[in-house]
């Protein structure tokens, strides 16, 4: 199993419920074996992703070894907490430091947001009344729908970022869960000496890409605009601020994109950059071009501005 909760299981990459018989099994892999070899119009990673979920799935020996870690949502939810580690837990309180460095100041409650929206509907998917001892079994999670999952993956990569910017030192300040109004929440604002930054911390369980300044890919839902959104949610948070962003990152898992960091496109307020999770320090530090760190002198201003002005949802 892959550690991403929003990765696809392999009937969702074959197409198949978990209830279709050998033969649609069989059926399903020769077709998309066409459609997703390199040789005949298809992609690697498509044609990887294929080779590997009919390894779990394409014999039924495999298929039985997969399905028995595979329970039902209402036998999984009943499922003793005890029985299988929770992976996908929230963090646990910070335990006593045993060092001296300074830490970045962290404010807001980042992916608190997610993880409430994700415990409300997998307590409405599993059904009201069966008890739900851990919401983050994994064998449970891997039976929900994608989107739910999806907002699990999503609350997962914004705590991930956090834990970066924190250890970043106290040059740093990080605002997380941003009320943006109608356009919904900004992720998270990051002040330091290379900018101030709107960030959108993002895993769709899959590889992404940039196509005419805009992300694709098969994990993204069709009401999503990842680029767009990110713009109006960090416009929206600019108006009620009156505090203007030098920059505008995605964030996204290392092996989700193939570029380590690349522009989505230039607006009036600078370039929207997508990037690898483990090139955001070095981003945060110097600026998207990685060069020369351009400073900004202003920094008491900003953070006290934005202290006075910025409401978390």
């Amino acid at each position: 199993m892959t550690p991403s909760p929003a990765s696809s299981t392999p009937y969702e990459v074959l197409g198949v419920p978990s209830s279709a018989s050998d033969d649609d099994l069989r059926r399903a892999y020769r077709r998309l074996a066409r459609e997703t070899h390199p040789d005949l119009g298809g992609t690697a990673s498509a044609f990887r992703a294929l080779q590997l979920a009919w390894e779990q799935i394409g014999t039924p020996e495999a298929r039985a070894s997969y399905d028995r870690r595979r329970p039902t949502s209402a036998d999984s939810a009943r499922t003793s907490a005890s029985s299988a580690a929770p992976t996908w837990a929230p963090p646990a309180r910070e335990a006593p430091r045993t060092d001296s460095k300074p830490r970045a100041r962290v404010h807001g409650h980042p992916g608190g947001a997610n993880r409430e929206r994700y415990l409300e509907l997998m307590r409405e998917w599993v059904g009201r009344g069966v008890p739900l001892d851990d919401p983050y079994d994994e064998r449970l999670v891997r039976t929900a729908p994608p989107e739910i999952r999806h907002v699990l993956a999503d609350a997962l990569a914004e705590e991930a970022t956090v834990a970066t910017v924190t250890d970043l030192g106290i040059a740093f300040t990080i605002w997380s869960d941003v009320d943006a109004g109608v356009e919904g929440k900004l992720d998270h604002i990051v002040l330091g000496p290379a900018g101030l930054f709107a960030i959108q911390s993002s895993d769709w369980g899959g590889e992404v890409a940039l196509t005419r300044g805009e992300l694709t890919g098969a994990g993204i839902p069709e009401h999503e605009s990842p680029v767009r959104d990110l713009t109006r949610q960090a416009r929206a948070v600019r108006r009620d601020t009156r505090v203007s962003f030098t920059h505008q990152l995605i964030v996204v898992p290392d092996d989700d994109f193939a570029a380590a960091l690349e522009p989505a496109g230039r607006g009036r307020r600078g370039a929207t950059h997508v990037l690898r999770r483990s090139l955001l320090p070095q981003v945060l530090r110097h600026g998207p071009d990685l060069s020369d760190r351009t400073t900004i002198s202003d920094v008491f201003e900003i953070r006290e501005r934005l202290q006075q002005t910025v409401r978390f949802v």
